[in-house]
């Protein structure tokens, strides 16, 4: 019978030791981030009951994810007085654009809805801000970028030089067209342009509509260059420089909100949208010790942002990371 000396057993009380600070660790955290979601759901439903002006921030990659519309439609039928939507954003994808579009012209039929234009709004960080009723923008903002682009990387070449050809088997010429392993045929680059030039033509629709400008005006904006608020208000792209001190005044004078009404944020529900779940995560990894953790909760966040860019894109700049 082998009998365990001294060091081992106090090897083994050490890993087991290490074993239950993790889990108590880990256990810590996940309370931690219950309350903060249960705190910041019962301080949010509180402070939506009574008159206020509501706050939307639409920032980063715009994707029109159920959540966001979700929170659209409950500002719209909340007691907020009027709306400013925060745009900090490059744009994302076209019917993603499109769909938040939508959920705030439904909200400006029934209360006054203003954006902010801090840093961004190109792409379809511009057609969001074409859903409000008055556009403003510090001068040095980016604005504009009114295009569509789609675009799909070809690796014909690589696999010929490897040896490597992939078969297709298809019910008609353009069934899988485009595609990554053979050179685009130019019928395929007609269709795939034709797709392009379809939704370009809705998005210079849009703007030459809600801003209402000639077929010339709309011309020297529509080349898909940014602008800055300056240049734009120019342009007849925005209505006003400023930003929100600008936008509540506006309000007040125009559209008869009352003066002192608070500004409150509204934020999608759960953890996703007060911190974001993978960002919670990554903190709480790191504060226990576990940097290599966190570092993949960082990268998964970004993948599951990436994997939601598919489509034709209204997007001022693609991050290639």
């Amino acid at each position: 019978m082998t009998q365990t000396t001294p060091v081992e057993t106090i090897l083994d009380r050490r890993r087991l030791r290490r074993k239950i600070t993790f889990w108590r660790l880990f256990a810590l955290a996940a309370i931690v981030i219950a309350l903060v979601v249960a705190a910041g759901r019962f301080s949010g439903a509180e402070s939506h009951l009574t008159p206020h002006i509501a706050r939307i921030e639409i920032k980063g990659l715009i994707t029109g994810d159920r959540a966001t519309i979700k929170l659209i439609k409950d500002v719209g039928e909340s007691r907020a007085s009027a709306v400013i939507v925060a745009i900090n954003s490059p744009g994302g994808t076209v019917t993603g654009s499109e769909r938040i579009y939508n959920a705030l012209r439904q909200v400006a039929k029934k209360k006054p809805v203003v954006a902010v234009v801090d840093t961004l709004g190109a792409s379809g960080g511009y057609v969001v801000a074409l859903g409000a009723n008055r556009i403003f923008a510090s001068d040095n903002a980016l604005v504009g970028s009114i295009g569509v682009l789609l675009q799909l990387p070809n690796f014909a070449k690589l696999l010929d030089n490897v040896g490597v050809k992939v078969e297709s088997f298809k019910s008609a010429p353009l069934k899988d067209e485009p595609n990554f392993f053979d050179p685009t045929s130019d019928a395929a680059r007609a269709a795939m342009n034709s797709l392009v030039l379809d939704s370009y033509d809705w998005f210079k629709r849009l703007v030459k509509e809600r801003r209402n400008l000639t077929d010339a005006e709309l011309a020297a904006v529509a080349d898909g260059r940014v602008f800055t608020g300056h240049q734009a208000l120019a342009l007849k792209l925005i209505d006003a420089a400023g930003g929100e001190d600008e936008a509540k005044a506006w309000l007040e004078t125009q559209k008869g909100v009352a003066k002192n009404l608070p500004i409150r944020d509204w934020k999608k529900p759960g953890v996703e949208g007060r911190f974001g779940l993978f960002s919670l995560a990554s903190h709480a990894l790191a504060a226990m010790g576990y940097p290599q953790a966190a570092e993949l909760a960082r990268k998964a966040e970004g993948a599951r942002a990436a994997s939601a860019l598919d489509g034709l894109l209204a997007i001022w700049q693609v991050d290639a990371q």
